[in-house]
């Protein structure tokens, strides 16, 4: 197959769309289910390239959650402990596989921006991975492979409507890309930047101990940079994106935003969050949303009489700011990767409230002095890699 035709473009009315190779090879993909639309070829593609560079660069299974071209979540297949379980919703399911924990922690990191994701698995798709995602609000799946058992699941994932593609994993494209906005063809060569622990070699601040397990999450922080519409921050723990700030203007827009969602991630982890009593039967979406607003600025949205009832047995107490502090500062051992440098100190003392201990960045401002001043107040280590990772 050398081109596919779509229903149609970004929207209904950009018609006609299709996809093809411009060197008229054949296409590296086989829709199994589904018809794709042009979005989704979008998040497909840009999530395989994602979860390839994780599993190449960490030796571990890999997945990504996209949303709007850009990640909501990724991850490598840790194990995952008993609290994560439940946060993710996947307490019920047993022991996982590598690859199932993967999508687990992708999807779990910020399930409002997950809702409708478009997954991206970097190993053959296996029968856990796939009861996840069936449970799940999702638009389509691409991997290099699904096992029997796994695409009998996908298939039948709305009403037969599903979106599975399989990849060719050994496909290489041309060395030069293009891309055509209002007529004008734009050219470049692609990003094939190694992304290995000699990025992280230039360690700039006085505290230089940058772990094994740091190495490898500042890895998965700036491979999800590099395919992360820029501006952009990512927060990661324990192999996992954790908060990705995604298309700002400002940098420091986008560690807050980075940051909170890392925050929202732990406080989920709080038992006063974890034992929640949900009505019987609520939906996971109802129930996600519950929690995003219990755990923010407008609690009273969820706890206001006539509201609460419709979520809870019984009115939970307020998390007041006093409690979410004294929760949040147990966060520790938070990796930070920037898209490019920061050119003043404030992302860092934001960074230092969601428990930031190691950075990768550029480097390059006339403020690095302020910055690495500023790391250095609070111990932290910090990596100058020399190169930006913007993605348009």
């Amino acid at each position: 197959m050398k081109e596919l035709e779509l229903k149609y473009g970004c929207n209904p009315n950009q018609k006609p769309s299709q996809i093809y190779v411009a060197d008229g090879r054949e296409l590296p993909i086989e829709v199994l289910s589904g018809r794709p639309g042009y979005i989704n070829f979008l998040d497909a593609f840009n999530g395989w390239q994602l979860v390839r560079e994780l599993k190449k660069a960490t030796g571990l299974p890999a997945a990504t959650s996209f949303k709007h071209v850009s990640p909501a979540g990724a991850a490598v297949g840790l194990p995952l402990d008993e609290t994560l379980a439940k946060i993710y919703w996947v307490d019920d399911m047993g022991e996982l596989s590598p690859l199932a924990c993967a999508y687990a922690r992708a999807r779990g990191a910020d399930r409002m921006s997950s809702f409708g994701d478009f997954i991206a698995l970097s190993d053959e798709c296996d029968k856990d991975t796939a009861s996840i995602i069936k449970r799940e609000v999702s638009d389509g799946v691409i991997a290099p492979g699904y096992t029997k058992e796994a695409l009998e699941i996908l298939k039948a994932k709305k009403n037969g409507n599903y979106n599975v593609i399989k990849i060719d994993p050994e496909y290489v494209p041309a060395p030069i890309e293009h891309k055509e906005v209002f007529g004008i063809t734009f050219e470049q060569g692609r990003n094939e930047l190694a992304m290995n622990d000699e990025l992280l070699a230039n360690v700039v601040t006085e505290n230089k101990n940058l772990t094994e397990a740091a190495k490898r999450d500042l890895l998965v922080s700036l491979i999800t940079l590099k395919y992360t519409q820029s501006n952009s921050v990512c927060f990661v723990k324990d192999g996992q994106a954790i908060g990705v700030g995604a298309g700002q203007q400002s940098r420091v827009h986008c560690t807050r935003l980075a940051g909170q969602k890392a925050d929202n991630w732990f406080l989920r982890q709080c038992p006063k969050v974890l034992n929640l009593p949900f009505v019987d039967n609520i939906r996971r979406a109802d129930r996600d949303n519950a929690i995003d607003v219990y755990i923010g600025a407008e609690y009273m949205d969820v706890l206001a009489e006539g509201a609460w009832q419709k979520v809870f047995k019984e009115k939970p107490e307020v998390f007041t700011e006093k409690e979410k502090r004294e929760w949040l500062d147990q966060m520790k051992g938070v990796t930070l990767g920037s898209d490019a440098f920061f050119p003043f100190s404030d992302n860092i003392e934001r960074a230092y409230k969601s428990g930031v201990e190691y950075i990768a960045q550029p480097g390059g401002s006339v403020r690095d002095d302020l910055v690495i001043d500023t790391c250095n107040k609070y111990n932290m280590v910090m990596a100058f890699t020399g190169i930006r990772l913007f993605h348009h």
